[in-house]
């Protein structure tokens, strides 16, 4: 299992690193997380720079994509270059959810017709802009494809994926181990209250 985290210049680091943490909590030989960028390195909005791990084309064949926020998202979705490639992204065969102005991409992608999207209060206007309606909420999903806002609610993001792909018991583990000292089972409580709702409905079982 590939996972993505779509990460560009001017990148949010909450964004795109505490979803790296959290996914990464998964240790398995078939479990890969990486950053992936459009060029060998990327600049945060704070001045951390990242090494690309992986290309958006790779990502394009990723089973699971996050794409990141920052301060440039406006200036991604107008560069024809990146989005012509990103729209190799296919929720039909693939885990999609974008993080605070993530949501902007998915909506210029076409991947938020009549999804509502959550995302972070700078980006809403945009994303209102542009056809979609903007939930006053962390987190959403419809089928495969999942939107977050706030950067803090990014963990409900990996473990919706976590959940998606490896189940709940691994996601919960995952939530755990990075949820506060004395606030674990509140935080945890927190978390499913918000992703089990858009979560698919369990396959009876045959007796």
């Amino acid at each position: 299992m590939h996972v993505a985290i779509l990460t560009f210049e001017g990148y949010n680091e909450l964004d795109s690193l505490i979803a790296l943490g959290v996914l990464n909590r998964i240790k398995a030989d078939d479990w890969r997380v990486t950053i992936a960028t459009p060029s060998p390195k990327v600049t945060s909005m704070n001045g951390v720079v990242i090494e690309q791990m992986s290309t958006l084309e790779e990502a394009c064949t990723a089973d699971a994509v996050i794409i990141g926020s920052g301060v440039a998202t406006r200036e991604v979705v107008e560069d024809p270059a990146i989005m012509s490639v990103l729209r190799g992204l296919d929720p039909s065969r693939q885990l999609i959810a974008a993080q605070c102005s993530g949501a902007l991409v998915l909506a210029r992608l076409g991947l938020l017709n009549d999804i509502p999207a959550c995302t972070d209060l700078t980006t809403k206007p945009w994303v209102i802009a542009a056809g979609v309606e903007v939930l006053n909420q962390p987190f959403y999903a419809k089928d495969n494809v999942a939107t977050a806002g706030g950067c803090l609610a990014s963990h409900y993001l990996a473990a919706w994926i976590i959940t998606r792909l490896r189940g709940k018991d691994a996601a919960e583990s995952a939530l755990h181990y990075v949820a506060p000292v004395g606030e674990k089972d509140e935080y945890i409580e927190r978390a499913w209250r918000n992703i089990t709702p858009y979560l698919p409905a369990p396959t009876p079982t045959l007796v």
